[in-house]
């Protein structure tokens, strides 16, 4: 498959978790705050606009490709740290939560890895990285 078709693949993919996400924390504000209260984050509230707002807001910037190295670098840190944050240690002596939350940990590590492939390769021709740089003409 054509490189530029993979890149545009990719961004949708990793589009498809941070977009919709975005959107559902900001939809139920509430709720998302009663998770980072949860977590015993300070400020719940202001974690959850900030994140909400975060997660929609670059989710959109890798979908269409715009400033994609920068925004992928972001999510890569944003991947790890919520990753940390949300999974290490969690699952209060449950053999199957600690079990799923080491796997969640590792998922947003792995999700990580693929937004620094990104960063490094760039949103490719079909995105507004690509023609606003002139990389459109190839569209291999």
């Amino acid at each position: 498959m054509p490189r530029n078709v993979l890149l545009l693949v990719s961004r949708l993919l990793l589009a498809a978790l941070f977009f919709p996400s975005g959107f559902h924390a900001l939809a139920d504000i509430a709720g998302t705050s009663g998770y980072f209260a949860g977590l015993g984050l300070p400020l719940p509230t202001l974690v959850a606009w900030a994140t909400g707002l975060f997660e929609l807001i670059a989710g959109l910037a890798i979908l269409v490709g715009f400033k994609t190295p920068i925004v992928a670098l972001l999510l890569a840190a944003f991947c790890v740290a919520a990753g940390f944050i949300g999974h290490y240690g969690q699952g209060g002596g449950d053999p199957t939560l600690t079990f799923l939350h080491s796997q969640m940990l590792m998922k947003d590590i792995a999700i990580a890895g693929g937004f620094l492939a990104l960063a490094v390769v760039g949103a490719g021709a079909y995105s507004l990285d690509g023609r606003a740089f002139g990389v459109g003409a190839d569209v291999t």
